[in-house]
């Protein structure tokens, strides 16, 4: 299966729209933590079919699924042990097929996850690897290195990573001696691909055409900007996490390499030849004009815009990153995305609940200083009305329509981010933003499941947080996100431009299209301007706008 005359034609119920992904709001599911079909206390893709209605009455365009293959699950499904099937715990392939048949039946795009940096150390090539003396053509589809001093017992380089300590593993030769070390930015159980190698980009192209003859609409690629290492894989000893940046006018050597776009431009020519415009999402965790150098275009299409992500609750900061992000793209002629949380990062639900800047992948534990829920719900509301209300495309983290807090009071004897153990207990990790969803207010697990041991626990308080709870509250999360969502396609936001306008100090206010934006960042109501009318806002307004408060306004 080569080419765009073997691929199902898009189905017509979605819309004819090759520039779709320019304007979408796409929602991410992480399959582990969404909906339970069987009972097992662990997410499942029937789980998803069944609750798809949910996200076609929020009014998405799109969804993207994390990881849903084949995995020991090291690391949250990102440690991939067969790129081209499905997990059993998640269903089969079948499941697959029904999942996108209903989202494209309800008019839902659906983007997958593409973990081409590095796969499973339980992957067949990477058993083989181990399994074959060094110098072997199986070693080198990774990155099998000798080790420094007399005895190789030293790692090749000084490389650390991500989730803390080396970046690299030593392992035991077939005779039992200790042998080669192997390169992993992420953990020991996630071995990097080696790019230079010509049979890697042959292969990583036959999954990408595995899943597009499914009629997939898309792929987010992970850690898509460290696929290249710099030659020689020279020391580089400074930190390298958050959003990366050169040092002196050099960039770290494990990240976003020159020969990164060789492969989003063969990528993006075998995406163009199907039909229905299918795209590929860069997650880069690099400045705004970094990696609008990925979304040239001839290369990826987006780019998750962590910029925004990371900035602080604070007026002048937003205005920055706003204005920055908006100029690197449109230098590239590429849209702009928006995005408050995902899978990685403490839900902005809580973030936003603390004065002061914070750890985005540390996690919290009962013992440690808490966010103000209030506070933070408030603003968070706030700051998904100021990013829905500009132009580009946004991504959505599931449970942030329900305004669900980070759990905070997790007991650590049930983490699994692999952080918790390789740092020594010092950084709990993400698990706090994956806790499994909750449905409805009473039963096992607030309808996640039929069972309460799910494969996180959830908090006792998330009864009200549940979709059943929220769905005929006209004050609820739930219900301002459905409304925002409403207004921004009935008003082309997506397509729009954005005016700045004079305001006083801490409020942000600018227009896009007939829409009147103002976001109130200061710790005192602001008067409304005359002749305005009110069409949403993220609390309730008089003639006032309330401290951390965003509104929606058209003229009289």
């Amino acid at each position: 299966m080569t080419s765009a005359d073997t691929t199902p034609p898009a189905p017509a119920h979605l819309a004819a729209d090759d520039d779709w992904w320019r304007t979408a709001v796409i929602y991410q599911i992480y399959p582990r933590s969404f909906a339970d079909s069987d009972g097992d206390g662990t997410g499942d893709l029937p789980g998803i079919t069944a609750r798809l209605d949910h996200l076609a009455d929020l009014g998405v365009d799109a969804l993207w699924l994390s990881p849903f293959y084949p995995s020991p699950q090291r690391d949250g499904g990102y440690d991939v042990a067969d790129y081209r099937a499905v997990d059993p715990r998640y269903g089969t392939l079948a499941d697959f097929d029904a999942l996108l048949a209903r989202a494209h039946t309800l008019g839902i795009r659906v983007v997958v996850d593409l973990v081409p940096n590095h796969c499973s150390s339980e992957h067949t090539a990477f058993r083989a690897a181990l399994a074959t003396a060094p110098g072997s053509p199986e070693r080198d589809l990774f990155h099998f290195r000798d080790g420094r001093g007399p005895d190789g017992g030293l790692p090749p380089n000084d490389w650390t990573s991500m989730f803390e300590g080396p970046a690299w593993t030593r392992v035991t030769e077939a005779d039992g001696r200790p042998g080669q070390w192997y390169l992993h930015l992420f953990d020991p159980g996630q071995p990097d691909w080696n790019w230079d190698n010509p049979a890697v980009r042959a292969d990583f192209e036959t999954t990408l055409r595995f899943w597009l003859d499914r009629g997939v609409d898309g792929f987010r690629v992970d850690v898509c900007d460290a696929l290249v290492k710099a030659d020689g894989l020279p020391d580089w000893p400074h930190p390298t996490h958050g959003v990366i940046e050169p040092v002196d006018g050099v960039m770290p050597p494990m990240w976003d390499q020159e020969g990164i776009h060789d492969i989003f431009r063969a990528w993006r020519k075998l995406l163009d030849s199907y039909d229905g415009h299918r795209i590929l999402c860069a997650e880069a965790w690099l400045p705004p004009e970094r990696a609008a150098r990925i979304i040239r275009p001839d290369e990826m299409h987006q780019a998750f815009n962590f910029r925004f992500l990371e900035t602080p609750w604070e007026p002048d900061a937003l205005r920055a990153v706003i204005d920055e992000s908006l100029t690197a793209n449109d230098e590239v002629g590429a849209p702009t995305t928006w995005v408050l949380s995902n899978h990685d990062v403490m839900r902005h639900a809580s973030r936003f609940g603390y004065d002061g800047p914070v750890a985005l992948e540390h996690g919290v534990g009962a013992d440690d200083p808490q966010p103000d829920r209030a506070a933070g719900l408030r603003r968070a509301r706030a700051a998904t009305a100021l990013m829905l209300a500009l132009p580009g495309s946004a991504y959505l983290y599931q449970g942030e329509e329900l305004g669900l807090p980070e759990v905070t009071d997790l007991p650590d004897a049930a983490r699994q981010d692999p952080v918790w153990e390789r740092s020594g207990h010092r950084i709990r990790g993400r698990d706090g933003c994956r806790v499994p969803l909750p449905w409805t207010s009473q039963g096992p697990s607030f309808g996640f499941s039929d069972t309460p041991d799910t494969w996180l626990p959830q908090p006792s308080y998330y009864g009200p947080y549940a979709a059943e709870s929220q769905r005929d509250d006209p004050d609820s999360t739930l219900h301002l996100y459905r409304g925002l969502l409403r207004l921004r396609r009935h008003h082309r936001l997506g397509t729009g431009e954005l005016r700045w306008l004079s305001s006083p100090d801490g409020v942000l206010h600018f227009t896009n299209g007939a829409i009147e934006v103002m976001t109130n960042l200061t710790s005192q109501p602001v008067p409304l301007p005359p002749s305005r009318h009110v069409v949403i806002a993220s609390a309730a307004v008089t003639d006032h706008v309330a401290p951390d408060t965003t509104v929606w306004l058209v003229r009289d």
